[in-house]
């Protein structure tokens, strides 16, 4: 609006927008209630981005025209890489959403105690939250970073993992968190050598362990993960 007129725009909300998500939900309210009215599944949405929950492949299939039927009279459509229909049951498939990775496991107590064959759903940062990880650690800690002190270089990651691990510690992200916590002592060990350079003696680097950094006030997400009950 300009001077009281409305103006119209030529390029649509920037992505991750604050506004952004306020919108979707306005506007994708009207599949939320008929998609519930139609009784095919169970809608679990954030914005744009949404799982249906099924019973069965046959469920599954009437809910996903469902919904692309629903968007059509929004003037919209699904994403034709983004959509599919996963098969949860037996592990042998999985699906991202939010960030997390789910995939069904089975209980290796219940197959040692009893020889119970039972798969739970388990969920971990899903691939692509990795890498956005080690991206931004990386830039971190590239080579114009050689000039700047450790404690300092510290300071810029611990906030990035603080926030990261927050994110994913309810559920089963151990292993995930472990793998990180190598990439940052790796990516912060081969700092050190280069801030030393010619100058670094012999049997110098042996120093520079993890509990090194540890020391040096390195946020570490190992033991940080939390399982839920349901996990």
């Amino acid at each position: 609006m300009v001077d009281g007129v409305v103006q119209r725009t030529v390029a649509g909300t920037p992505q991750g927008g604050v506004i952004s998500p306020l919108l979707a939900n306005i506007y994708l309210h009207v599949l939320d209630t008929e998609l519930a009215a139609r009784g095919v599944g169970e809608l679990v949405r954030y914005a744009d981005d949404g799982v249906v929950l099924c019973r069965g492949a046959a469920q599954a299939e009437h809910a996903l025209a469902a919904v692309g039927e629903i968007l059509a009279s929004l003037g919209l459509r699904l994403h034709p890489d983004k959509t599919k229909v996963v098969d949860l049951r037996d592990g042998c498939e999985g699906l991202d959403f939010l960030g997390c990775h789910f995939r069904a496991r089975m209980s290796g107590r219940l197959w040692e105690q009893r020889r119970i064959v039972r798969y739970y759903l388990h969920r971990w940062p899903s691939q692509r939250a990795m890498v956005r990880l080690r991206d931004k650690v990386r830039e971190r800690t590239g080579r114009n970073r050689v000039g700047t002190d450790i404690r300092v270089v510290i300071a810029d990651i611990n906030p990035i993992l603080r926030g990261w691990g927050n994110y994913f510690r309810t559920g089963n992200a151990a292993d995930k968190f472990r793998q990180i916590d190598w990439y940052v002592t790796r990516r912060l060990f081969r700092l050190m050598v280069k801030k030393r350079g010619r100058n670094l003696r012999a049997g110098q680097a042996g120093q520079w362990t993890e509990e090194w950094f540890n020391g040096h006030g390195l946020h570490r997400l190992r033991g940080t993960n939390r399982y839920p009950k349901a996990a």
